[in-house]
């Protein structure tokens, strides 16, 4: 085939001598200059994928927008190049990329067979600034970073921009939507929490009364009141697997006990946001041995979580959720005589003492203010029984919508939804991208891995 069209492209030439042409080779690399004109942008290292280009990048970002003259850091973002003539999928997951990134499609990517720019939010390393002046750590400053790469990105692809994200990611990409509106064509924001108003959590209380069937939510609250009731039992455990491991809990959490009871009242979330209901099964009964109970909850909700090694790399999330975002308050009524530390179930629990604050409600009641009346083209797709869609975005009446996928947990999209809901969430992200679905080419099946945007809990053990 290369020798064939290097012998058409000297017939060419000899026909029409004034006209240059450029080699396959020449054509491939003119979109390696173009990345590499753009001001700030570095091309860090290219892979080339059956019918792709995979580029790991990093941009030059102002530490404080507002103050762009008085420090930068170098964002990493990759990107996924099928043609300059498709769109474009923004993919903000709200954490950090890979160590190693690798190339893989979004839902919406596989959908419209576009292109794909994957970012790391500031602050996870080693998209962070030094020295870093952790109150520039706001929704609004990463919205400016991603402003800036999809404006710089726009000079090579000037086709329609979607941006899509899971959980915190599909958080940014509202708060993106919210501050610059006109970057991008159209959102997709999957399983993406709304804490509109920190201290009005009862939607929480409510959700985990009527999730699943009784003897389901019976047997979960049976676990956590099984656990903390053999604290002195379990707890020898927890210190023994820290010790073994080498976890630590003196900067963030602050003892075996108290990341013992933050874990315990964690695990009926953490059963929902990633188990099913046909999991209620394996939930370990009231008689169930002291190695069953452990062993179930470290599966469920990891012991190795709540140590100073499991959060350091989540702490860019616990100050936004300090800060800004908000965190689910729950009540736990059925603890209530079993409990050792009744304000432990916060953001600030899982932070260094020097980077813990008070919250500011204003940002995220402004964004649920927005998203109501004035946003445009935005989809949200919640699972049923996911604990984190209890409070969940209202879209707009403009050109916007909400599905809920039946029997979902966190990992809903748009392929669970059901079939009449999922044609329509197709047919309006594909009209948003302007790509009739006469025209998009049909994958193998083994095309490339499906990157469902949401960040894998993080166990040492």
């Amino acid at each position: 085939m290369r020798r064939l069209l290097a012998v058409l492209g000297s017939v060419v030439a000899l026909l029409l001598p004034g006209l240059v042409v450029a080699s396959p080779a020449q054509a491939a690399d003119d979109l390696l200059d173009r990345l590499k004109a753009i001001p700030g942008l570095t091309v860090v290292s290219e892979s080339q994928p059956t019918g792709y280009r995979f580029f790991v990048l990093t941009y030059r970002q102002p530490a404080d927008h507002r103050h762009p003259g008085q420090g930068t850091y170098e964002q990493r973002l990759t990107l996924l190049h099928r043609s300059a003539d498709a769109p474009v999928v923004l993919s903000t997951g709200g954490y950090g990329l890979a160590a190693n990134p690798q190339p893989g499609r979004t839902e919406p990517t596989r959908l419209l067979d576009a292109n794909q720019v994957s970012v790391e939010h500031r602050f996870f390393t080693p998209s962070r600034p030094s020295p870093a002046d952790w109150s520039d750590l706001t929704i609004w400053q990463e919205a400016s970073d991603e402003h800036r790469i999809v404006q710089a990105l726009k000079s090579v692809y000037s086709a329609k921009w979607i941006q899509t994200g899971a959980s915190k990611g599909g958080m940014t990409s509202v708060y993106h939507r919210r501050f610059y509106p006109n970057d991008i064509d159209g959102v997709v924001a999957y399983v993406a929490p709304n804490d509109s108003l920190n201290d009005l959590d009862g939607a929480y209380d409510r959700f985990f009364r009527t999730v699943g069937d009784a003897a389901c939510r019976s047997a979960l609250d049976g676990v956590q009141k099984e656990a903390l009731k053999r604290r002195d039992r379990l707890v020898p455990r927890v210190a023994a697997a820290a010790a073994a491991n080498g976890w630590t809990f003196n900067r963030t959490i602050g003892t075996a006990d108290r990341s013992f009871e933050m874990t315990v009242l964690d695990t009926v979330w953490a059963f929902w946001q990633y188990s099913v209901a046909a999991d209620c099964a394996g939930v370990p009964a009231a008689t169930a041995t002291d190695d069953e109970l452990f062993n179930w909850i470290n599966g469920v909700a990891g012991w190795s979580f709540y140590t100073d090694q499991g959060l350091e790399f989540y702490w860019p999330y616990y100050y936004q959720a300090a800060t800004q975002l908000g965190w689910p308050s729950l009540r736990f009524d059925h603890l209530r005589n079993l409990r050792r530390y009744p304000a432990l179930y916060t953001a600030n629990s899982s932070l260094p003492p020097e980077l813990r604050r008070s919250h500011n409600p204003l940002p995220m009641l402004d964004v649920d203010l927005w998203v109501r009346t004035l946003s445009q083209r935005m989809m949200f797709v919640y699972g049923e029984n996911d604990p984190w869609g209890a409070e969940r975005f209202t879209p707009s009446r403009r050109d916007s919508a909400l599905y809920v996928a039946p029997g979902a947990n966190h990992g809903a999209n748009i392929s669970r939804l059901n079939p009449d809901d999922a044609a329509e969430a197709t047919a309006t992200l594909r009209r948003w991208a302007g790509v009739p679905a006469a025209t998009l080419t049909q994958r193998p099946a083994a095309d490339l891995p499906f990157d469902d945007m949401l960040e894998p809990r993080r166990g040492l053990g």
